[in-house]
């Protein structure tokens, strides 16, 4: 059974579009259109790390990562995936999974703050949606309560 996100953090609210939810995380895309950037949210209060998890969230969240990470190779057929939580700046427990490109504005250097962010535009935002949802929608074992955008 699906739950409600918790109260995401304020920085995360505005930096960010609300796609959906897995069991455990929130799934948002980072308005930055220089690369594809998401980042999974558990929906656990009061969390800054992943070992604060309960074990069985722990499992779930690496299920969860997995399922994502298989997603965004799938669907952008990236270089290279990062995958990181780090929280200097947000302290809420999220994890940015970052499709990277050897032609992409940084590479290979880290993304964060090398390039200013390129928001993105409606139909630039309504294609990567659609495409994380086809691909989800089409894989029968993984629910997703996709966010009405």
């Amino acid at each position: 059974m699906m739950q409600q996100p918790i109260q995401l953090d304020e920085r995360l609210k505005q930096d960010c579009h609300l796609l959906g939810s897995f069991e455990l995380c929130s799934l948002l895309l980072l308005d930055d259109s220089n690369y594809p950037w998401f980042i999974l949210v558990p929906m656990r209060e009061q969390i800054t790390e992943i070992h604060q998890l309960t074990e069985n969230d722990q499992q779930q969240l690496l299920k969860e990562s997995m399922n994502f990470s298989r997603c965004l190779e799938d669907v952008f057929q990236p270089d290279k995936l990062n995958i990181a939580a780090l929280g200097n700046v947000v302290p809420q427990l999220h994890i940015h999974h970052i499709a990277r490109y050897k032609n992409d504005p940084c590479w290979p250097a880290p993304v964060w703050g090398a390039v200013e962010a390129i928001p993105y535009d409606e139909d630039r935002l309504a294609d990567i949606t659609a495409r994380i949802k086809d691909w989800f929608d089409s894989s029968k074992d993984i629910a997703v309560n996709w966010t009405a955008n």
